[in-house]
């Protein structure tokens, strides 16, 4: 699960400050105040370690990645080229898999925890083929202890390639410091990290003791494998849908890959625990019971039209009768197919997860979008998925409010942003909402959520005007 984001020099944000990940977290605000930024920055993480480019340091992306950003420049705060971008990020590792951290050397442990952190500064720099984007300063922290590498500041009028110094700020249990050990006999070339994150294959090969490098980029690879993202233009629906037999991993950004997802959580035997003393439902029951919950339909079914099993129908029942006819998922209203990739998404990936929703909400009526909460609530509750949702419904919130005052879901499950655009260099700022026990805001921002309240104090005094020019 994520813990803590912070950016620097990114997009429309100068600065974000700590801003602590709850397992279900809100980002609210306008258009353009920042919110899409801050999935965006994970989304560049989780593209790069993606990518089998292992000399670009970001992959900023294209038309087939999770986001598109363009260059270093267009990301950059104020597009001002020789600034330095950072993006630091915590994540808590499943209980059943702390990393373990050992001297290579001597066998001896440096670290055992499941609270991890990573950090990179990048800007752009002069080199011999000309400016070229590099990082300034990487490193990773497990418990208390960082390992990572740091560009050298040399003469550039006489060699523009950097040098890096590898570093570790480390002890052992007996207090005792740990040092890297160079081999003998090995001249540690002057190379760059991999991508934003990698340590070199030379730099474990000149160090004796440096093995376990390998084990904090995968552990950060590990971390970005297990974030998933729905953005918030969703495909429509199909009146048929094939499947051949194939396990997508998640629904796909669009949710195109929902029904098929459906159909391989079956074919594995995946079963979601619905309390004690229930029978555990399929992904197809479970998705059929929020649609009902959120009150769409009655009964919702994906079923084989072919011999071979690779053509399957959508079929939906909206009533409760029994008389009543069964349809298609394109003869009914569009809501149902923009929320389905949402509820399947929360129940179809692996448990403990981070999913990123941007505005789910979109196509959907508001005691639907105030529904959405409690899904995300029992993904939470039921499978430890962690939520991280940008959102425009003030229903959703209130929802959300609403289930901590009742007790169904903690307050410190919750985490609620308000982003607002500042007045200094058009920068993003960002508020932490307070949430008590009983799921009231105590510092509710005054541009919050406030076009109903204007329209309402604007009709009241408009029809006082009318009275008064009546009489």
């Amino acid at each position: 699960m994520l813990t803590r984001l912070r950016l620097e020099r990114f997009k429309s944000w100068y600065d974000t400050g700590d801003i602590a990940l709850a397992p279900i977290t809100g980002l609210f605000g306008a258009n353009s105040s920042g919110k899409t930024s801050l999935i965006q920055s994970l989304l560049l993480l989780k593209q790069t370690a993606d990518s089998r480019d292992r000399s670009s340091i970001f992959q900023f992306g294209g038309s087939r990645t999770y986001t598109d950003l363009g260059d270093f420049e267009s990301v950059i705060h104020g597009h001002y080229a020789t600034s330095t971008m950072k993006i630091e990020l915590d994540w808590k590792r499943p209980k059943q898999k702390p990393i373990e951290i050992h001297d290579t050397d001597t066998d001896r442990r440096v670290v055992r925890s499941d609270r991890m952190g990573f950090k990179v500064a990048s800007r752009q720099v002069e080199s011999s083929s000309g400016m070229s984007l590099a990082v300034d300063k990487m490193s990773y922290r497990a418990g208390n202890a960082e390992f990572g590498m740091e560009r050298i500041a040399r003469d550039e009028r006489r060699s523009p390639d950097a040098k890096y110094n590898l570093f570790a700020e480390a002890a052992f249990p007996d207090r005792t410091e740990f040092e890297f050990k160079r081999r003998r006999g090995r001249r540690w070339k002057d190379l760059p990290p991999s991508k934003c994150y990698g340590f070199s294959d030379r730099v474990r090969s000149s160090f004796q003791n440096a093995g376990f490098l390998s084990d904090l980029e995968f552990a950060l690879e590990e971390c970005m494998d297990g974030i998933y993202y729905v953005g918030p233009l969703r495909v429509p629906p199909e009146r048929r849908y094939t499947w051949v037999g194939e396990q997508p991993d998640h629904v796909g950004q669009a949710g195109e890959r929902a029904v098929q997802a459906i159909l391989a959580a079956e074919k594995r035997g995946d079963l979601i625990g619905r309390g004690r003393g229930r029978r555990k439902a399929t992904l197809e029951e479970y998705t059929a019971h929020w649609l009902r919950e959120l009150g769409l339909i009655h009964e919702f079914r994906v079923v084989p039209i072919s011999e071979d099993r690779r053509v399957f129908e959508v079929r939906i029942r909206k009533s409760s009768n029994p008389k009543s006819t069964e349809v298609l998922i394109t003869d009914v209203g569009f809501g149902i197919s923009q929320v389905l990739p949402v509820i399947v998404q929360c129940f179809y990936v692996p448990e403990g997860s981070t999913v990123i929703f941007e505005q789910p909400d979109i196509h959907l009526h508001p005691s639907v979008q105030a529904g959405l909460a409690d899904v995300f609530i029992d993904a939470w509750k039921k499978r430890g998925v962690q939520i991280i949702v940008e959102s425009h419904s003030e229903h959703l919130l209130r929802r959300l409010q609403r289930r901590i005052a009742e007790e169904g879901v903690s307050q410190d499950d919750v985490g609620l942003f308000f982003c607002w655009a500042g007045d200094s260099d058009r920068a993003s700022s960002l508020t932490p909402l307070e949430l008590d026990t009983y799921g009231n805001i105590s510092n509710w921002p005054k541009e919050f959520f406030r076009d109903q309240f204007d329209e309402i104090a604007a009709m009241a005094d408009a029809s006082m005007a009318r009275q008064r020019y009546t009489r």
